[in-house]
């Protein structure tokens, strides 16, 4: 399984990492040229290639930052922690008053350049030898490619893109930010390569597979309004017949729902490898959850945690009568507490709800004490449920089938509320303002709903602090600007 590849070779990772930027001399160590593991002459074997993929899947486990920071961005949550300057920068972001110091948002983008540069490490050496397995293993990296790039599109707009090619010192003064739709050709060139050389059935639990890789291009047609395109290919999702919706909603978010049939793509971690708050990208564990749990709480089936990441009144009211989503998403602790005899404090921006979905859960025996940081909790990054209304929302925007959107609607709403008697037979307009409402109920808590009120122009109507022309990007951190001789020129507004 890849969750426990991670584990053991989160070093092989640390190493790909120090190994872009620096290379040995003759003297610093005698090894005999076959034994050499500097940069330029790693990939002498298929385990080179298999540990460079596992490197390439590592910087996935970062993306616990965009997830939580793509809620508190969103009107779903407050940023809430200790007070009000705990974790300044998400505090920062969610007032909507952050700048291009803010650490939090250059975390994201090192992490996710580091998660490329990875990739395209790997893809500068792919033809150096050959093997079985090679081919899947390529599309994999591609994949991730792909999948990193997207993120960094989504938070930044243009950015420098380089493929096949690690990036040099003295490239952020000649390579310039690469327009949006360039950035996404790429995007979508990978993710086609990929969803026609990656196997239906992962090799290895928590890989990427051709449904995959088709429903990220699905999402990437969407998010450039592609609409006949991402119909096309999330259908085949759709058709394919490899996934199906959780009988239980509740039971996905449990740990024996991880890498259910409802399972797309899910970002792997565990709790037995631990990190400090001075090294959180070190984690083998998703630190949102922690981030994310009961301040102070003693009781059943949760462990404590630092209290951010708080749902607010607006976000339960988003949830119709009859809802069953609505316990599972959102734990409002004062019943909790007094059905369940549990005890818990308080911190800053107390709504007395919590994201249920990623609250820390008790951990193993073997977990690492360190603060509860190294929580086992998968990230659900791609959900068939997902992939079934984002092809409702292509149907209907593109004109093509309003009938079809509303079975895949109805889909996900029947398990929603356990009848057929909230079926949607809206069209037009209609439909799609049900569609966007089932994508905001039906995801909350998973880090979609920021980008999602952006892309459909809405985000100035629903977030407070939210200003049309600057805040539908994040700003490039300033290093980079200064880094770059003003090559590269800040997002607007900031």
């Amino acid at each position: 399984m890849i969750k426990k590849i991670f584990n053991k070779t989160i070093l092989t990772g640390f190493f790909f990492i120090t190994a872009f930027f620096l290379s040995c001399s003759d003297d610093f160590v005698k090894v005999s040229p076959e034994y050499s593991i500097d940069s330029e002459n790693y990939f002498n074997s298929p385990d080179d290639y298999y540990m460079a993929l596992v490197a390439s899947y590592d910087l996935l486990q970062t993306t616990y930052a965009n997830t939580i920071l793509g809620e508190i961005a969103s009107d779903n949550t407050l940023c809430g922690g200790e007070s009000p300057t705990d974790v300044i920068g998400w505090q920062q972001v969610d007032d909507m008053i952050h700048t291009s110091t803010n650490s939090n948002l250059k975390d994201i983008w090192n992490w996710m350049f580091a998660g490329v540069q990875r990739t395209n490490y790997f893809m500068e050496f792919q033809d150096k030898i050959n093997f079985d397995g090679k081919e899947q293993m390529i599309g994999e990296v591609r994949f991730l490619r792909a999948y990193y790039y997207f993120e960094l599109v989504k938070w930044f707009g243009p950015v420098p893109l380089k493929v096949d090619k690690r990036f040099q010192l003295g490239d952020e003064t000649s390579i310039p930010r690469s327009p949006v739709g360039d950035v996404f050709a790429q995007i979508e060139a990978d993710l086609i390569y990929a969803s026609e050389v990656l196997s239906v059935n992962p090799p290895e639990v928590g890989r990427a597979t051709k449904g995959a890789a088709q429903s990220l291009l699905g999402k990437a047609y969407l998010y450039q309004n592609k609409f006949t395109e991402a119909a096309n290919v999330l259908e085949q999702v759709i058709n394919s017949g490899v996934y199906s919706l959780a009988t239980n909603y509740n039971d996905m978010w449990e740990m024996e729902g991880e890498n259910g049939p409802e399972s797309v793509f899910e970002v792997q971690y565990t709790d037995i490898e631990g990190a400090g708050f001075g090294c959180l990208q070190c984690s083998e564990g998703n630190i949102a959850v922690g981030f994310s749990g009961v301040r102070g709480y003693e009781g059943p089936l949760f462990s404590p945690g630092f209290s951010f990441n708080v749902p607010v009144q607006k976000a339960v009211d988003a949830f119709e009568p009859g809802d069953l989503r609505l316990g599972v998403t959102i734990l409002d602790i004062v019943a909790w507490a007094d059905t369940m005899d549990a005890a818990y404090t308080t911190g800053n921006e107390h709504t007395g709800y919590f994201n249920r979905k990623y609250l820390p859960r008790k951990r193993t025996p073997e977990a690492q004490n360190d603060l509860n940081l190294t929580n086992p909790n998968n990230y659900r990054a791609i959900r068939y449920a997902d992939v079934l209304l984002m092809a409702a929302e292509a149907l209907n925007r593109g004109g093509i089938d309003d009938t079809r959107a509303q079975d895949y609607l109805n889909l996900v709403r029947r398990r929603a509320f356990g009848d057929t008697n909230h079926d949607v037979t809206l069209t037009g307009a209609a439909l799609t303002d049900a569609i966007w409402h089932e994508r905001h109920v039906e995801l909350m808590g998973e880090g979609h709903r920021f980008f999602d009120l952006v892309r459909t122009g809405k985000a100035a109507n629903e977030i407070e602090g939210f200003v049309t022309g600057k805040h539908e990007l994040f700003p490039i951190p300033v290093e980079e600007i200064n880094f770059s001789n003003e090559n590269w020129i800040q997002n607007p507004n900031y």
